[in-house]
C-alpha cells in the first residue's frame, strides 16, 4: 500500500500536468476561435489575448495547487516552504497582472456600472 507521502507527490504531479493540459487547450481554443471567426485585425486580437490570459489563469491556479500539495504534504521543511512562498508569491503577480489586462480594473476592485469592460462574444 503507498504511503500518504507517495499518494501526495503523485496527486501533486497530475494537478502540475493538469496546469499545463489547461494552459495548452486554452491556446488552442484561443487560435481555434480566433480562426473560425475570422474577426477584424483589432477586435480579434484583442479577444485572442483575453481568451489565451483565461487559458493561463486557470493553468495557473492548478500549477500553484500542485506545489502547495507537493512542497506542505510531501516535504515540509523550512527551505521548502520558503521556496513555495516565492513560487506562490510570483504566480500570484503573474495571476494579477493577467486579470488586470483582461478586466481592466484590479481583482479587489467592484465593476462600476459606466466601466469599460471587454466584450463577450456568444
Amino acid at each position: 500500500m503507498p504511503s500518504f507521502n507517495e499518494i501526495a507527490e503523485i496527486v501533486g504531479l497530475l494537478f502540475d500536468g493538469l496546469g499545463v493540459v489547461v494552459i495548452v487547450l486554452g491556446t488552442l481554443l484561443a487560435a481555434g476561435r480566433l480562426v473560425i471567426l475570422n474577426r477584424r485585425a483589432g477586435d480579434g486580437y484583442r479577444q485572442f489575448r483575453q481568451d489565451i490570459g483565461r487559458g493561463i489563469l486557470l493553468g495557473l491556479e492548478f500549477l500553484v495547487a500542485a506545489d502547495i500539495i507537493r512542497t506542505v504534504a510531501v516535504t515540509p521543511t523550512l527551505e521548502g516552504v520558503l521556496v513555495l512562498g516565492l513560487i506562490v508569491l510570483i504566480r500570484t503577480v503573474l495571476s494579477t497582472a493577467l486579470q488586470v489586462e483582461l478586466e481592466g480594473r484590479w481583482p479587489w476592485q467592484r465593476a462600476s456600472e459606466g466601466a469599460v469592460r471587454p466584450q463577450e462574444t456568444p
